[in-house]
């Protein structure tokens, strides 16, 4: 594609960004479909993707151009995944991954996981570097204004295609047409097979009519013998369409959920409500009303063939929401709430430790639970629990919020089916078996702050710590190779860990909203989007205000991070949705608002403006690292690091303004 003038320049620098994020969103959301529990890891991908896209703009000034390697690169990636599938070892007892174990055949995990984070790595570097071709030919807060727009657009695209339940091919087509538009005439003849060879090979995992794809997964339905219908999402197992006397009579417990309440409940709320099997058992019960909840809208619309038809019955009202955000909103009662395998096998973004469930299981869940209670109702919970652990960790927390210890029944032990029950009324439930912890020592419940509920202790894995470790190190020799020597990159340590800290506030921010808002794909991306639009205008701002000395500009961050830690979201929750929203936007938008404006005014005036980039996305990298703290420390106590990591921006750039003074500033840019 000609430049065109410096308009056809513009375009390509946006089009360019568009594909340079939009191919991020995929990749993350594609691998975790194929790879066996790499959903559980999507930090994995992210990481790779900063790595990669910081080792392009190191390497702009490069003689040859590899942008136009990168349709050869996607091709084998993509092609790569397709023919050597692979499950992550998750074992050990640290942390629980639900699903099935299972097994599946292909390379061992020590050999493809390295070969997909290097394949991530290298075709995010071969369109960050196409990127960074193009960023170097404008003034630095002009091609930054650009980047910007271009990433808006792409994440708008992927959440469109995402709200479309649209299949991989369709990611394939956007991006092929973007990589066709964007290559020069002489390299389009070669580049057209291998982006044909994308979009048939997504096409061909596309058209399988047993698959289907939600916004969070990619859903497979398999017949069983039975004549019930499995789901697999991400190729895990996940639940089980049936008839729900075939279900009462495999799985008692289904039924004892009613058993065990000493009159039939009338109103009941179900989260988690899948494909309408519990829903289709209290009717079957003799519920007159259900409340049924489920986040995934692919997986309720499949629900609507079950054969009991409990979403078309009259006596039910069904919710697409998240289960939190559902108890945060309603305003009714209930004689049963009952969270029925709300188990999730994803992340609710590629940045954090946050599954789609985690902030329906902590104390301040269950209190918003019970507060939802008429006077003899009852509260129920059960899955396939794996751990007594877990089971104690539970059934604790309903200690803690009941005063007393819950009902608990298992088919056998706590890793097999149970189910806990409670209520605030003594006489409400009838239950032979109360909880006797299976250890001396009970994990401490989850908390909205510390939401992990799948982790034992406060600590981060042994296997998260040796793989990043690795991939810390991959990164050092990488950009040793690609840039030779970091000591170009000594001049803007301060963007560096700008980089770091940003990413850790964004992730703040992803974490904050949710547990706000719900933990939804929706909410997820206008997060993104409210922070890219709040990024976009500090660009703006910097480009036409004289913004003085940075001192003023840091100063107001800490002041902002500081509201930040001093409006926790209890605060919010008891506000309503549209105060709630307010506050929340202003606290969490105005420390990324700042940030960005301490960004732009320092980024402005770089002599290297792809090297200080690459600085700051490599920052951004570490920071994806940094986020991990949290598994110990909990969300509140990222808001110290990122000061922490702002604060040291502060003293390098105040080192670079020393240098400058002296006359040696230029020389440690250059």
């Amino acid at each position: 594609m000609a430049d065109g003038g410096i308009g056809g320049l513009k375009t390509r620098m946006v089009l360019l960004s568009f594909l340079m994020l939009f191919v991020e969103l995929a990749l993350i959301r594609w691998t975790g479909s194929n790879i066996l529990y790499l959903s559980y890891f999507s930090n994995f991908i992210l990481l790779a993707s900063f790595l990669g896209i910081g080792l392009g703009f190191l390497r702009a000034d490069a003689r040859r151009d590899l942008f136009p390697l990168a349709p050869i690169g996607l091709a084998a990636l993509i092609a790569f995944v397709r023919l050597f599938p692979v499950e992550i070892d998750r074992s050990g007892t640290e942390l629980i991954f639900f699903g099935a174990l299972g097994t599946q055949s292909g390379l061992p995990p020590w050999l493809t996981l390295p070969v997909i984070f290097l394949g991530v790595a290298g075709v995010m570097m071969l369109i960050g570097e196409g990127v960074a071709r193009t960023f170097r030919r404008f003034p630095p807060l002009d091609a930054y204004r650009l980047d910007i727009l271009g990433s808006l657009t792409g994440i708008i695209a992927f959440s469109l295609l995402s709200f479309l339940e649209a299949p991989p091919v369709a990611w394939g087509a956007v991006v092929a047409l973007a990589l066709a538009f964007l290559a020069g005439r002489s390299s389009r003849i070669w580049q057209l097979p291998a982006l044909a060879i994308v979009v048939v090979l997504l096409g061909l995992e596309s058209i399988v009519p047993t698959d289907s794809w939600s916004p969070y997964y990619k859903i497979r339905l398999i017949t069983q013998p039975s004549g019930g219908v499995a789901l697999f999402v991400n190729g895990i197992p996940h639940q089980t369409m049936e008839a729900a006397a075939r279900r009462i009579d495999t799985l008692t417990l289904y039924g004892l959920v009613y058993q065990r309440t000493r009159s039939t409940p009338k109103r009941v709320l179900i989260v988690g409500a899948g494909t309408g099997v519990d829903v289709a058992v209290a009717l079957k019960e003799g519920v007159q009303h259900v409340d049924a909840v489920e986040i995934d809208p692919r997986i309720h619309a499949i629900g609507l063939q079950n054969p009991d038809r409990p979403f078309q019955d009259p006596r039910v009202t069904s919710y697409i929401n998240d289960g939190r955000a559902f108890l945060q909103q309603a305003m009714g009662r209930y004689d049963l709430i009952l969270f029925a395998l709300p188990d999730s096998l994803t992340l609710v973004a590629g940045q954090s430790s946050l599954r789609l469930e985690s902030y329906l299981f902590t104390v301040e869940a269950m209190q918003a639970a019970r507060a939802h209670l008429t006077t003899g109702g009852a509260f129920g919970e059960y899955n396939y629990y794996r751990e007594d652990w877990l089971v104690d960790r539970l059934a604790g927390t309903l200690r803690q919020v009941y005063g007393r210890a819950p009902c608990v029944d298992s088919t056998g032990h706590y890793g097999r089916l149970a189910l806990l029950m409670a209520s605030p009324s003594l006489a409400a439930l009838q239950c032979p078996t109360t909880w006797q912890p299976a250890s001396s020592i009970v994990s401490a419940p989850a908390t909205d702050d510390y939401p992990f509920l799948y982790l034992r202790d406060r600590t981060i894995p042994s296997f998260y710590v040796l793989t990043l470790a690795l991939i810390l190190l991959a990164a050092q020799l990488l950009v040793r190779l690609t840039a030779g020597t970091v000591r170009p990159m000594v001049g803007y340590l301060d963007l560096f860990f700008m980089g770091a800290a940003f990413l850790l506030l964004e992730t703040k921010n992803v974490v904050q909203f949710a547990l706000l808002f719900g933990t939804t794909w929706f909410v997820n991306s206008l997060v993104f989007v409210g922070i890219l639009l709040a990024v976009y205008l500090a660009i703006e701002v910097a480009r036409r205000v004289d913004l003085g000395a940075s001192w003023r500009l840091y100063a107001g961050l800490l002041v902002a991070l500081a509201v930040a830690w001093i409006v926790q979201p209890e605060l919010l929750l008891g506000l309503n949705i549209v105060p709630r929203f307010l506050v929340a936007v202003t606290v969490a938008f105005v420390p990324v608002f700042l940030a960005n404006l301490v960004f732009a005014q320092r980024f402005r005036d770089v002599a290297a403006s792809t090297v200080a980039f690459g600085a700051n996305l490599l920052g951004a990298m570490l920071g994806g690292v940094l986020e991990y703290v949290s598994l110990i420390t909990g969300y509140r106590l990222l808001l110290i690091v990122v000061g922490a990591l702002y604060a040291a921006a502060f003293g390098f750039q105040r080192v670079v303004v020393y240098r400058a003074a002296l006359g040696v500033g230029r020389v440690a840019e250059s």
